[in-house]
């Protein structure tokens, strides 16, 4: 499956984006999808998931701020962001897994597929 990220931009603190992850090429509703970002010198870090039958699960920092769906008919998962903080200024990446181990969802290499960055900046 490929996929394409969208919907990253500068924002200032308090305000909102939502970004948006395109899939093509496989049957998009069996896959779990995630998002990760990395900010500059850091590791990449986990932030939200959402599994075929739409549970959702997010990193404690963006808990309440977040919230990820999924739209199967347009093969397009999204990660709408409210309230950002100077802290969430980073690359945003998504992925995605067929058979994602549900204990291990929170891990980078678990997934096998990646789309291309798109960067959030949050002014402060």
């Amino acid at each position: 499956v490929q996929l394409q990220a969208s919907g990253g931009g500068l924002v200032q603190a308090g305000g909102s984006l939502r970004l948006s992850c395109a899939a093509s090429g496989r049957t998009f509703a069996n896959y779990a999808i995630a998002w990760f970002r990395q900010a500059p010198g850091k590791e990449r870090e986990f932030v939200a998931g959402i599994n075929w039958s739409v549970s959702t699960w997010y990193t404690e920092s963006v808990k309440g701020r977040f919230t990820i769906s999924r739209d199967n008919a347009k093969n397009t998962a999204y990660l709408q962001m409210n309230s950002l903080k100077p802290e969430d200024t980073a690359a945003y990446y998504c992925a995605a897994d067929r058979g994602l181990s549900l204990n291990l969802r929170y891990f980078a290499n678990e997934y096998q597929y990646w789309g291309q960055g798109t960067q959030v900046t949050v002014s402060s």
